[in-house]
């Protein structure tokens, strides 16, 4: 489609795609889905295939995959936060209902199933496609080249000829700057499921347009999910046996922490069915000094509860953004967990975390030979920026009115797509 440019922001939790003409603001691509019109399509997969028809297979995404789990939790395999994969070398692949799948599998059968629930918006797309990228991929040794090339070869899947990678937080001053009336260095801070992300940009106007330049950036691999680890962590694992012990001709001996590392990250939860750590952890039923536990872990694993904990943990970080205390609850089947946590249990929770944010962004001001008094403005989004304790890294840094924060969910789409409009993309956009 000619003059079209389309943005795509791939996340760790939410896709949204925005698309730009020539003229005027983006608009976001929005699908019919089952309850309501969404444009944040959940970053999620759901695989099933029939009893009576073992080798047929019916796979879903985004909220037509949560509808699928919901229908029938036991049969479905449901994956979300795999964008956590992308820079893993140890994650080559997995396999899903009796097929094995890579990365650049799982994001092109996303990306595919996105575009078909865009119905016209996403009918007839430019040959050019702008997606954006962590400025620090997750992970602990995350291999950016691997991340790039697995990307490029789901996206040539769905389609586009030409594919140019810009920073999430980059597309996020692209559409803050439409609300800027004089000059002003900005520093963004994207906080996704994944990755807190930050980039610092001069606007200034020249002949009637805004030209940027870029000053610095920093980024580090812990957002959201991480947060939701620590709630995890601290509720719900020790009630499934964390901390507890097994015995072993005639020794007592700790369980290994290693299984609840793995069962409180999302992007691990929905492969562990299927692994080694899940057959030992059977055995270590009938080997606990405390079985009951362990029999509550196979259950929350063998009945798929996944996505149920991960609302329980997404209601408690809601209302503690709002709250002083809020009431957590984890029911399913056998299990009920529930406490009453307060705001600053939870920040003493996630300060490991808390740090190495505040780092990335004394690192890009660093980049951008910049103090806190040298930049003008502060633009906060994604859905973590609302953490209060995310926010207090930020006002102690800088005056309160210079702080703004917004279009959670669209910024960064939208951004990119208005990104394309630009005469010189080399800066800002390239190539894998």
């Amino acid at each position: 489609m000619t003059g079209l440019s389309i943005g795509i922001d791939f996340g760790t939790t939410n896709t949204v795609v925005a698309l730009a003409g020539a003229q005027g603001p983006a608009h976001l691509a929005r699908f019919p889905a089952p309850e309501r019109d969404v444009f944040a399509f959940r970053s999620a997969l759901s695989f099933y295939a029939p009893p009576d028809l073992p080798n047929e297979r019916e796979i879903e995404a985004g909220p037509w995959a949560i509808e699928a789990y919901v229908e029938d939790p036991l049969e479905t395999r449901f994956i979300q936060s795999f964008k956590s994969f992308a820079a893993s070398e140890s994650f080559t692949e997995t396999q899903i209902v009796g097929r094995r799948y890579q990365f650049e599998d799982l994001l092109s059968t996303f990306l595919l199933k996105l575009r078909e629930h865009g119905g016209g918006d996403m009918a007839d797309l430019p040959r050019r496609v702008i997606v954006g990228r962590p400025v620090t991929f997750a992970g602990g040794a995350p291999n950016e080249a691997l991340a790039l090339a697995r990307y490029e070869t789901a996206f040539r899947r769905l389609g586009f000829e030409e594919i140019l990678y810009a920073y999430e937080p980059v597309g996020a001053a692209f559409f803050f700057a439409r609300e800027l009336k004089e000059d002003a260095t900005v520093l963004v801070g994207d906080f996704g499921g994944g990755t807190s992300d930050f980039s610092i940009i001069r606007f200034t106007r020249q002949a009637g347009e805004i030209t940027a330049i870029p000053l610095g950036r920093a980024g580090v691999g812990v957002a959201g999910d991480a947060f939701d680890y620590r709630i995890i962590d601290n509720l719900v694992s020790p009630a499934l046996g964390k901390g507890s012990s097994y015995t072993s001709f005639g020794k007592v001996l700790p369980i290994p922490n290693r299984y609840y590392s793995t069962f409180a990250r999302w992007d691990q939860l929905a492969l562990m069915r299927a692994s080694r750590d899940m057959r030992e952890i059977r055995k270590l039923v009938r080997e606990a000094v405390e079985p009951e536990k362990i029999e509550r872990l196979v259950e929350v694993l063998d009945e798929n509860y996944g996505y149920r904990l991960y609302r329980a943990v997404s209601d408690l970080k809601e209302a503690l953004s709002s709250q002083d205390a809020a009431a957590f609850r984890f029911a399913a089947g056998g299990i009920d967990i529930g406490a009453q946590v307060e705001r600053a249990e939870f920040e003493d929770w996630i300060a490991p975390e808390l740090r190495l944010i505040e780092d990335a962004v004394d690192r890009a001001l660093a980049d951008a030979g910049l103090g806190a008094e040298g930049v003008d403005k502060v633009f906060l989004t994604g859905g973590s920026s609302l953490v209060p304790a995310v926010r207090d890294i930020f006002y102690r840094r800088f005056p309160a009115e210079r702080i703004e924060s917004g279009a959670e969910l669209e910024s960064i789409a939208s951004g990119l797509a208005l990104m394309g409009r630009e005469r010189d993309l080399s800066k800002w956009a390239r190539q894998a």
